[in-house]
């Protein structure tokens, strides 16, 4: 990584014209069309006993405000205080990322005096879980086992592409008229619609992963609507998409090469070798011999990288994989293995949805190769480097190669017109690597960057380090943003502890504590997004 930090600076200009008090309702924008407003409905559960649900129309085709409409499903949080500083929406990525359960997760973890101050609303998409219409292109995509990502032959090359073809084709064909709108700006467009209806002049947004990009685009469309704008978990939006997906499959590879380290370091509980080569060689016989024979008959090579992945966003998963992975090499114990493929990486319908409308956005938002010697050429060749997840990558995209509609230019989103924006972003992130958020921070001319240095998971926020979630109260609450650094970097918080490994008995495949927020952050986050 380049332009790392190595200092901590102190917290310092604060942000011009914030609300102090609960302010008069909002008039609707001028030009812009009429919004129903929000009917919100008791929909509390026991964790959050306050929570609300509603719905919002809004058009498929926004340049067509009267023509075919969406519904998108909300949630909310409603604010407690006097003082009231409007609609915090919150995103956890994707795209195909479900919103719903954010609104709670969000408005538990913030201090309790900050959340007050704001509806936090989450949100499903367009075309995710709850609103309507729902994707699912081809059911039962990823059931076990799949074949072997990485080809040994071109036959076995070919049985992928066809797959990846025939989810394609599916898509389209089950859906031709609403592909054309599965885009992120059609999506950015439709918060836009939501801030309407909430009848709030302006927006304050916080979103992680693809939410970042979905954050930076509603900025660059509609920069006088934006009021507080958090995001983490940058996206480059120079790579926009193709191009990051590349540079995800090294980044994933040095994640895949610490978890091997740190097991290593433990080989007094795991007995898989105090070498992290060693450790790592071990793995891909694992890797081998499931390819051989799936354990449990479902978790086979496809599978197990599918398996593993998650490790790579959120290191807190690591002493359960490890216990799986020394059961099956140590023992031949599968059941650890199976339990944990069921875990982390099993798709049900919720997955079938969330894949199809991450293909559907993904494949619109920008050009990717229709030439397949181009993806097979930067396939091998990263997969030299970095084999842990560089087919499987390219398998997951493929779809794109022959999507049936036609891509759009990728948003340029510079911005010079922001009130300061907050970005934060850890040194080895491996689903948003760490100069994604350099190059977003240059882009978005005032804002400031709060990294965590030496920090790998994806999604740092509200995840258990209290001085990044220093840096986000304070910003929240008044607009306080971190002095500029005299380079890339403004603030630094050191990163959280790695964890250590459970006892046999605890390390089973079970949830993680209640009071563990990194662990249920990443629940909702997801993979890949």
């Amino acid at each position: 990584m380049t332009n790392r930090p190595g200092m901590l600076l102190a917290v310092g200009a604060t942000v011009a014209g914030l609300v102090t008090a609960a302010p008069s309702p909002a008039t609707a924008d001028t030009g812009t069309p009429r919004t129903a407003p929000v009917d919100w409905k008791d929909c509390a559960t026991k964790s959050y006993p306050t929570l609300q649900c509603a719905t919002v129309r809004s058009p498929l085709d926004h340049d067509d405000p009267a023509g075919r409409m969406v519904t998108l499903a909300l949630t909310r949080v409603p604010h407690t205080s006097k003082t009231f500083q409007g609609p915090l929406l919150v995103n956890p990525g994707g795209p195909g990322g479900s919103g719903l359960s954010m609104a709670g997760f969000v408005a538990a973890s913030l201090p309790k005096a900050v959340a007050a101050q704001y509806d936090v609303i989450g949100f499903d998409p367009r075309g995710v879980g709850k609103s309507r219409p729902a994707l699912d292109c081809l059911p039962g995509y990823f059931d076990p086992v799949r074949p072997d990502p990485v080809p040994q032959s071109l036959g076995g090359e070919r049985v992928n592409r066809n797959r990846a073809r025939d989810f394609a084709a599916a898509c389209g064909e089950k859906y031709p008229d609403l592909l054309p709108y599965m885009d992120t700006v059609s999506a950015a467009k439709d918060l836009d619609v939501i801030r309407r209806a909430t009848g709030a002049r302006q927006l304050n947004y916080f979103g992680y992963s693809y939410g970042t990009y979905l954050g930076a685009v509603y900025a660059k469309l509609f920069p006088d609507r934006v009021r507080r704008l958090v995001l983490d978990s940058n996206v480059d939006p120079d790579g926009v998409w193709y191009d990051d997906n590349l540079a995800q499959d090294y980044a994933f590879d040095t994640r895949h090469k610490a978890f091997a380290a740190w097991v290593a370091k433990y080989d007094g509980t795991y007995h898989l070798g105090s070498d992290p080569a060693r450790v790592e060689a071990a793995w891909y016989r694992m890797r081998d011999a499931v390819k051989k024979r799936p354990a449990g008959g479902k978790v086979g090579a496809g599978e197990l990288d599918d398996t593993f992945l998650p490790g790579g966003y959120y290191n807190g998963y690591w002493p359960v994989l490890a216990e799986a992975f020394a059961a099956y090499a140590n023992d031949k114990d599968e059941k650890p293995l199976t339990e944990a493929f069921e875990r982390f990486a099993a798709v049900d319908a919720d997955g079938d949805n969330g894949y199809a409308v991450y293909t559907a956005v993904q494949c619109r938002d920008a050009s990717w190769p229709r030439d397949w010697n181009v993806w097979r050429s930067d396939t091998w060749r990263v997969h030299g480097k970095a084999p842990f997840m560089a087919w499987g990558n390219t398998w997951y995209n493929a779809p794109c190669a022959d999507w049936p509609v036609e891509p759009l230019n990728p948003v340029r989103v510079s911005n010079h017109e922001l009130p300061p924006v907050l970005l934060f972003q850890a040194t080895d992130d491996a689903a948003t690597p760490y100069e994604g958020g350099v190059t977003l921070h240059r882009k978005l001319r005032g804002s400031r960057l709060v990294v965590e240095q030496g920090g790998a998971n994806h999604g740092i926020t509200l995840s258990g380090n209290a001085c990044l979630d220093r840096y986000l109260a304070d910003y929240l609450a008044k607009g306080t943003v971190p002095r500029a650094g005299r380079g890339d970097v403004d603030a630094v918080c050191a990163k959280t502890p790695d964890p250590e490994p459970e006892t046999a008995k605890s390390a089973r495949p079970a949830p993680r504590p209640a009071g563990d927020r990194g662990s249920a952050l990443h629940g909702l986050l997801g993979f890949r997004g």
